[in-house]
């Protein structure tokens, strides 16, 4: 298997008046008491009138969205890990297939840039979205990192989420600590290929989000190894599961690290390599 080394939320109102949505009564009077005028604010928070105007046409985009709607939904403190997970994949595609709508609506490529921008997908999934990791750290490591050729190879796929990502750094061994990661990128020049491993249980990688049930590839930061000499960390770009079946690829060790005290549905998980 080759390894390349790589060159506001929505308020839900269905009503002008304030009094008739779940807003605590207190609020609704202080802010009836407002000096200033409130679509100014949200114009300079915005950054304009016409970033106002773009983010609301995002917003009712996602809020009309077939199969969004929470009516009669079960709240999420009575569901399953494994349902919370499921229901929140579910409003992550939505919102995919939205953004990639509201891109064709606007001529653009630029399909992950509303998304970040208006922080969408805070409004979208209740707790935290399982892409989380892919629109905010694997896309633009690429977009930042890679040079052309593999821009047009993988920037594509990734913007389809053919290519599901993640970011894969943090060890059970180390975190912040970059030098001390201990995970081995070895390139062997008999096959020119980088052979990833991780030596010891340390050397998982552990807590990336994404990467239990849902990335099928991950930008994984390694030591770099070159005759017998390292070269210090560096970012690869890794396929972990198999495109069809989504089933680990031979020489990869990944799974979930279970529910958490928060971000449940972030999907965190552990990976491992032997000698990949």
């Amino acid at each position: 298997m080759r390894v390349y080394i790589i060159a506001q939320p929505v308020q839900r109102c269905s009503s002008t008046n304030m009094a008739e949505t779940n807003v605590c009564e207190d609020l609704v009077k202080e802010r009836k008491k407002c000096t200033f005028d409130v679509q100014e604010l949200i114009h300079l928070i915005d950054g304009g009138a016409e970033e106002t105007k773009e983010r609301k046409e995002f917003e009712n985009l996602v809020l009309s969205a077939p199969g969004y709607s929470t009516e009669n939904e079960v709240p999420e403190e009575y569901l399953s890990h494994k349902e919370r997970y499921e229901n929140a994949i579910r409003r992550a595609c939505i919102l995919s297939e939205v953004v990639k709508e509201y891109a064709q609506r606007h001529n653009t490529m630029d399909s992950f840039r509303p998304t970040n921008k208006y922080r969408i997908t805070s409004a979208v999934v209740k707790d935290i979205s399982p892409f989380m990791l892919h629109n905010g750290m694997f896309l633009p490591t690429i977009l930042n990192q890679s040079d052309p050729e593999q821009k047009a190879e993988w920037l594509p796929k990734a913007m389809s989420k053919e290519f599901l990502g993640t970011y894969a750094q943090t060890e059970l061994g180390h975190g912040t600590f970059l030098r001390g990661l201990e995970t081995t990128a070895t390139y062997d020049p008999s096959t020119e290929e980088f052979i990833l491993h991780s030596p010891k249980l340390t050397s998982y990688k552990w807590w990336p989000g994404g990467l239990a049930h849902t990335a099928n590839h991950c930008i994984v930061v390694a030591q770099l190894y070159t005759n017998g000499q390292c070269y210090g960390v560096h970012p690869f770009f890794v396929q972990i599961r198999d495109i069809e079946t989504h089933m680990p690829l031979p020489g990869i060790k990944v799974g979930e690290i279970g529910p958490k005290m928060g971000f449940q549905t972030a999907n965190n998980g552990f990976l491992g390599f032997d000698h990949y």
